[in-house]
């Protein structure tokens, strides 16, 4: 599998990293508000690939991950 950058990178998207992220640990999740999607990526490849969810997926995943 290939995995390729987002095309749709926006330089200026406001990325926030998850409170459970540490600079020392392997763990670094950053989620930003795009227009009509909420993008995930590894905090390690800020160039990487994303994931792109609409609004009411982010919202159903939520309280299931803030129960781990």
């Amino acid at each position: 599998m290939t995995l390729k950058p987002y095309a749709g990178a926006n330089p200026n998207s406001v990325w926030i990293r998850s409170s459970y992220s540490t600079d020392e640990g392997p763990d670094c999740v950053e989620v930003a508000a795009a227009p009509a999607q909420i993008l995930v990526r590894d905090s390690k490849n800020p160039d990487g690939p994303r994931l792109a969810l609409a609004p009411t997926a982010w919202a159903t995943f939520l309280p299931y991950a803030s129960r781990l």
